[in-house]
């Protein structure tokens, strides 16, 4: 004889029905972007079709040679503005939290004023303000690649500073307090203590400043040069001049790549340590 039938839990199978659509709502158009990229035809510049007739790698040796120079420029902008951002951030955490100066609320509101600010504001700012420095000092900064790192490291340090400041108000301080006691000098606990806590919280920041760097159109779009342009400011120009499968095919190079880079991430973070750090905000 069969037992009690056990009632349907309506509230699991919604949640598990939610967390499925949203899976399907933010991969769906990656998906669609990579199977694209596949998509046959005939001559140098055949239609997008999806779902694909036929299936074909050869987009993905048609890809411009701008664009692949477009992507390198993008991966060392976004490196070099991760790390100098870090240089910036860490220190002003540090001060953030630990210090007790008078105005250190609207010192934390200035640091995170460029999440607020519109960035097709700030990239015409830049753009005015190195004109007007080439204008009274002969320095050229405008379209070089120094002009686009301090646009980009501008955008960055509110996430290395909202990343690094969440570990740090979680961080026990009595660890500090300790290697003192134990005869170690400030310098030292600082090297041996505090940083190697607060990794996860620098390498999160870092990791938020690359992917906002690398991703950038409305401040880059204003500063790139011939010689300087990034990646999504290349795609951008090409999608004015025609959309062909090579175009999703570069789009998923740099898919692929992101996916990869978040999943090395993972491993070397630990996911619940990226999402506590919080990373500073969104962009506004």
């Amino acid at each position: 004889m069969s037992g009690p039938r056990r009632p349907l839990d309506f509230g699991r199978w919604a949640l598990l029905a939610w967390c499925a659509f949203s899976y399907v709502f933010l991969l769906s158009p990656l998906v669609i972007v990579l199977i694209g990229s596949l998509s046959g035809g005939e001559g140098d510049y055949a239609a997008v079709v999806f779902p694909p007739e036929t299936l074909t790698l050869r987009w993905y040796g048609r890809i411009p040679s701008d664009q692949w120079q477009a992507l390198g420029v993008s991966f060392v902008l976004g490196t070099v503005a991760a790390l100098v951002a870090a240089l910036i951030g860490i220190p002003a955490a540090l001060g953030l939290v630990r210090s007790n100066i008078r105005g250190k609320f609207l010192m934390a509101a200035i640091f995170r004023a460029p999440l607020q600010i519109p960035a097709v504001v700030t990239g015409f700012a830049f753009l005015q303000l190195y004109y007007l420095i080439l204008r009274g000092t002969g320095i050229e900064l405008p379209g070089t690649f120094a002009g686009l790192l301090i646009g980009h490291v501008f955008i960055g340090i509110p996430f290395v500073v909202g990343a690094v400041t969440a570990v740090l108000q979680r961080f026990d301080t009595r660890l500090e307090e300790a290697a003192l006691i134990l005869g170690a000098s400030r310098q030292r606990v600082m090297w041996r203590v505090t940083l190697p806590a607060i990794l996860p919280g620098v390498y999160a920041g870092c990791l938020y400043a690359f992917m906002v760097s690398f991703a950038d159109v409305p401040v880059s779009i204003f500063l790139t040069s011939s010689s300087t342009t990034t990646y999504p400011v290349a795609l951008f120009f090409a999608l004015e001049n025609d959309f062909n499968p090579a175009i999703l095919a570069s789009a998923s190079v740099v898919i692929i790549f992101s996916l990869a880079m978040l999943l090395v991430a993972q491993r070397l973070i630990g996911l619940d340590a990226l999402l506590r750090s919080g990373g500073g905000g969104g962009r506004g």
